[in-house]
This record gives C-alpha cells, structure tokens and sequence, in this order.
C-alpha cells in the first residue's frame, strides 16, 4: 500500500488507518514525517533599511547593557542605581519614580500601554515590531552579524558548510561559537544588575561570592540566548512566537506591508544586456531578495506569515533596480488597498486616521493620562488597619469594652516623620498603643521609606455604645498637619 493507497483507506475506513500504518509506509519510500530546518545564509544587504536595523540594533544592545550602571541620587541610606528591581526591599526605581508593592497596578498599565502601542504600529506598519526591535530580532541580527564577520559572507558561509572538517574549517566555527557564548553570557549577566546594586554584584560574581540564584539565572539565559539567536534563529519567530498568528487581527487593507509589485515585476525572467524594456517587466528574478532574507522567504510570494517586515529585501532589489537602470520600488512598503488601486489605474495613497488606529491611539493617551494623574498624585502617606478577629472585642474590669487593632502606617517619603493616631466615630474613649504609656500623646516614629505596624487598643463605656457595630475611621495625622491619611473600619460590642 503507497501513500495514495492509504489516504483512500482512511477516508473511507476514517480510524481504522493507524498512525503506524503511516509510518510504515514512510519508511517504507524513506521518507521522513517532518521536513527537516532547511539552513539560511543571510546576506549582507546595503541600503537605508539595513542601516535603520544597525541603528536600532545599537541603541537597542546600549540601553540593555548600560542601563544598570546609570547612577541616580535619592539620598542617604537609599539604593543610587537608576533603575533597580529591589526585591529584598519590595522597591521597583526607575529614575526619579519609585513604586512599592501595592502600586503594581502601574507595571498592569505599563503592560496596557505596550500591548496597545504594538497593536498601533501593527496597524500602520505590519510587523516593524518584529522586524527591527524585537529581542530576538536584535539578538539574532547581534549573532549573525558575528557570524559574517568570522566566517564570511552568503556565498563563503555555504562553501564553508559543505566543506569537509579541516583545522581552518574547526578554528572558524570555534571562534563563531566561542563569541556567541560570550555574548549570551554578558546577556545573562546584563539581566542579574537590574535586581542588585550593579559594582557590587559584578565584583561579587567575579569573586565567587554572589548568591547562587545569579549564577543560576546567568546560566538559563546564557543557554536560551545563545540557543535562540545562534541556533534556532528565524524558528522562533514561525514556530514558538504567537504573534505573526495575532497580528492578521491588527491590521486590514490599509497597513503598510513589504510588497512585491507583481503588477511591474510578472512576469519575471533573467536579464540580458540591451534587452528592450518595453518588452519586458521588471523583475530580473535575480533572487536577491531571497539571498538577503533572514527568513529564508521569497516575497514575491505575497504575504507569508514567517514575514518579519525587516525591509531588508527592498534594500537588496533598489539596488539591483538601480545597477539594471529601473525605478526604485519594486519591493516597498504598500498596502493592499493600493496593490489593487494600481490594477484599476487609480492614484495610490496611504491612510493612516482609520477606526482602528483612531481607536488605539485614543486608549493609548486614555491609559497614558490615567497613568500619569495617578503618579503625580499619589499620597506619600498611607494607613491600612486590621481588626482583631479573636476576641473580636474584650470587656474589661471596669465594664467598658476593649477592640484591638493593628495599625499599618506606610511612610513613602525619604524622611523620618511622627504621626498622630486618633479614632473617629465613637463615643468618648481612651487609646493605648502597644510600647508606649497609658494616655501618652508623644505619637508614634516611622522611618523614612518604612512601613511600620503598630498594636492599639481603643477602650469604650459599655454604656455609651448605641449598638453591637458601630462605623468609625482611623486617622493618622502627621505632626504640624502636613499630611493626613485616613482608613475605615469597625469597633464591636456585645449584642444590644
């Protein structure tokens, strides 16, 4: 039975054709259940997409590996690091912002702000994210770029491939790989300096002395780096990233795409000197788009999903456009709209205020102002307060009733201050905070950038409480008024 054999049995008996049929059959004619990773020699293009990935690439590598050693002043006793994730500390700086745990809901739209900025830009220009800064791209352009310059360019990289082993042969892919570790390493390393301070960590791993979660954590992410940009490259981005999946949702007719004008280029065929132009399209079938393609994809197929819109196959045909004497533009960035435009003999244009970028632009400056009123306005005092659960209240010798509280007063301020802490709501009574007199009214100490709880009770007449529950706020009042905050909570008696 051949393959054709069995794909009629199957539809016809549906499960009664097992899977190890099939590959009985596939060993049977040697063929394989998968098609094998088919390697990609990039070439190095020239043009002005080329250098705006340099570019990018460069600005991109900078700010990961030197953002951890900008220094900036917030005082004494606190961390100089611009921009630190403290865990001991529960701090997250980022410059002059400081944000504490319960202020995740800024890292909540920090992530809203990014998702709808990428939809934004996916609907005006397809996948620019992917192609110029996304971490794998400008990893794996990092790791081609070091591959070109150790062993040679398309042509000398696929001689190099087929060529038996030879000690030239082993010192080259050496080099190669040795300095694509290095790279992931220093990548690994990069990451660890955004969760400490950056000198003191660097000396501690240098000495042996760091923790052993960062070295752990250097080592994943000298593996993955290297095995995704030096390894698996152009897989990540068709197989294991979900957004060339998503972003068809993003865009529609008017998103600016890399395009192949079939309509000046089909049909294609080679070019020979002299040949009279008006008897001919454009494309020379040159396959330089092909050669330039980190993808490996021939964009004269029409949209592909495996697509990074790095523009790089644009900079390969103008040039060849320009060497042939043709215009520029046979590969651009175009939309479909205008693709279809050009058939009907219409101008062509591009339209960027449409529904859906109106719509992402708006929720993008919405979050943005939300966002940023709170940051402004946010109270550097905070006060949370938890009710005794058991007992929910004591009565004392003398018959009034006794509730107990923990007070949580949290100073964001880079100074130390006393706060005041008084009950509103209730009937005349008497507070009493753990550690301190009976009566004393010297208020309680919290540290600059602390949060410190406090145990108070609060005494009532049992007489003078007008039922089981009653309502009240917990106020905490800087010295000299300057800041005040205030949270609700309950005191309980006995049933009336």
């Amino acid at each position: 039975m051949n393959l054709v054999e069995l794909a009629k049995a199957a539809e016809v008996g549906g499960d009664s054709v097992e899977r190890s049929d099939v590959a009985a059959v596939n060993r049977k004619e040697n063929r394989p259940l998968y098609k094998g990773r088919e390697p990609i020699y990039p070439k190095l293009a020239h043009g002005t997409f080329r250098r705006l990935k340099w570019a990018v690439m460069a600005i991109a590598l900078a700010v990961y590996y030197l953002t951890p050693w900008i220094r900036w002043d917030r005082g004494a006793n606190l961390p100089d690091q611009a921009v630190l994730i403290d865990f001991p500390a529960r701090r997250f700086y980022f410059f002059f912002i400081e944000i504490w745990p319960q202020e995740v809901y800024y890292l909540t739209g920090l992530l809203i702000l990014a998702s709808f900025g990428l939809f934004l830009i996916t609907a005006l220009a397809g996948r620019v994210w992917c192609g110029y800064a996304c971490p794998q791209t400008v990893w794996t352009d990092l790791f081609i770029m070091v591959e070109r310059l150790v062993e040679g360019d398309r042509a000398e990289r696929i001689r190099l491939d087929k060529a038996p082993m030879s000690a030239g042969k082993l010192a080259k892919r050496t080099a190669k790989h040795g300095i694509w570790l290095l790279i992931a390493m220093a990548t690994g390393g990069a990451w660890v300096f955004y969760f400490a301070d950056a000198p003191t960590l660097l000396r501690d791993l240098v000495t042996l002395q760091a923790l052993p979660v960062a070295y752990i954590t250097i080592g994943v992410l000298t593996f993955t780096t290297y095995a995704l940009g030096g390894l698996m490259r152009e897989q990540v981005c068709t197989y294991m990233c979900p957004w060339p999946r998503i972003q068809a949702a993003m865009q529609d007719e008017d998103s600016l795409i890399v395009s192949y004008k079939d309509d000046r280029g089909e049909p294609r065929m080679p070019f020979r000197k002299g040949q009279d132009w008006s008897t001919r399209a454009d494309c020379i079938d040159c396959r330089q788009c092909v050669a330039v393609c980190p993808m490996g994809i021939d964009i004269r197929d029409g949209q592909q999903l495996e697509c990074i819109a790095c523009a790089l196959c644009i900079d390969a045909c103008d040039d060849v456009m320009v060497k042939i004497g043709r215009p520029k533009g046979l590969i651009a960035y175009d939309t479909l709209i205008n693709h279809d435009r050009r058939k009907r003999g219409e101008p062509t244009r591009v339209r960027w205020l449409r529904p859906r970028t109106v719509l992402y632009a708006a929720l993008i400056v919405l979050v943005g102002l939300v966002m940023l009123v709170a940051l402004t306005t946010r109270a550097t005092l905070d006060v949370n307060v938890q009710h005794d659960r058991n007992p929910l209240f004591v009565q004392l010798a003398d018959g009034s009733i006794r509730n107990g509280y923990t007070v949580k007063i949290l100073n964001k301020e880079h100074i130390d201050a006393r706060f005041d802490i008084s009950f509103k709501g209730l009937p005349p009574h008497t507070v009493s905070i753990v550690g301190q007199e009976p009566g004393a009214a010297d208020g309680v100490e919290v540290g600059s950038d602390r949060l410190a709880a406090f145990r108070v009770f609060v005494a009532v007449p049992a007489d003078a409480l007008a039922s089981d529950v009653t309502d009240i706020t917990v106020v905490v009042t800087e010295e000299g008024g300057r800041r005040v905050a205030r949270s609700s909570s309950i005191f309980r008696g006995p049933e009336k």
